[in-house]
């Protein structure tokens, strides 16, 4: 059996399309209607006219889809793509953060579940995380749950305080500020391009810092020929694939072969076909829940777009 062409039967059949993240295994794009980071994603999921969205990612994207397409059946291909930095906080470890630090307006990494959105004022990603927080023209904000993002965030701000939950992205904290010196001396040529979840140390030293599809965006556009990648193998396989398809030439190089997410990885061709053909794996959410947690999501969404269009 062709799992691709009966996948693609499926969708048709169905009204389903499938998002994929940057990060998850190569072969699902060819299946895939849209490919990007969890901010794109996030955006495609709330405007799909689909019946069904099928999304290739971890499970707080799953949820996020389901939010802002309450109405829509929502699958996970494999129930095992959890996120180890979502799993870091819960409602309890977040009301003891705000507890700490009241009345100060919290802001939630979208890499959280949904019981955890539902107590926060505004989601963000790490593509909009500064412009979330700069726009919210307030002197100190909380952040959760990852750290290192936090710090990036305050770092291209410096004119507000955040103070962050000690959560971390446990793949990007592999990349260690060796890393980038040895790149340096090995690639004299080539720009760093490094995700806000790496360690605040290492950030700094990149030459370029974003979301997987601003560095995807920056890496195409730019007039280099060689780019070291300090973010999950899945961005540079697709770099690659791409830098080939269109004979621009360049050549990405990750930075470190253990920059594997083994969670990103779980969904397979094999599990969309299945998932799609009986319809498992879906996602729900507790209505009162889902109703908080769409707040935080619609700020977002609202504010991004504002800032687009200035």
């Amino acid at each position: 059996m062709n799992l691709v062409e009966e996948i693609k039967k499926l969708k048709k059949a169905k009204n389903a399309i499938i998002l994929t993240h940057c990060y998850q295994n190569m072969e699902i794009d060819e299946v895939s209607d849209f490919v990007g980071d969890s901010l794109y994603l996030s955006r495609q999921a709330a405007k799909t006219n689909a019946d069904i969205i099928v999304f290739a990612g971890v499970f707080f994207m799953a949820q996020s889809a389901k939010l802002l397409s309450p109405n829509k059946k929502v699958l996970l291909p494999n129930m095992n793509s959890g996120c180890l930095m979502a799993d870091m906080i819960d409602v309890d470890n977040l009301k003891q953060f705000k507890a700490q630090n009241p009345d100060v307006p919290v802001v939630c990494y979208i890499n959280s579940t949904a019981e955890v959105k539902a107590q926060c004022d505004i989601c963000c990603t790490s593509s909009n995380a500064v412009d979330i927080v700069r726009n919210l023209n307030v002197p100190k904000v909380l952040f959760a749950p990852d750290t290192y993002l936090g710090k990036w965030v305050e770092h291209k701000l410096k004119n507000v305080e955040v103070i962050t939950f000690n959560g971390f992205c446990p793949t990007h904290l592999r990349i260690r500020i060796e890393d980038i010196q040895n790149a340096r001396t090995k690639y004299p040529n080539a720009l760093i391009l490094a995700h806000p979840e790496c360690h605040y140390e290492v950030s700094k030293l990149a030459d370029f810092v974003g979301s997987t599809k601003e560095i995807m965006e920056f890496a195409k556009k730019s007039d280099k020929k060689q780019f070291v990648i300090a973010t999950e193998k899945g961005v540079v396989e697709r770099l690659n694939r791409d830098s080939k398809l269109y004979n621009q030439g360049k050549e990405f190089i990750l930075i470190n072969e253990n920059i594997v997410c083994p969670n990103m990885k779980h969904n397979t061709l094999e599990d969309i076909y299945n998932t799609l053909l009986n319809e498992s794996n879906e996602i729900n959410i507790n209505p009162n829940i889902a109703q908080k947690a769409r707040i935080s999501i619609d700020k977002m969404l609202s504010l991004t777009s504002s800032v687009i269009n200035k």
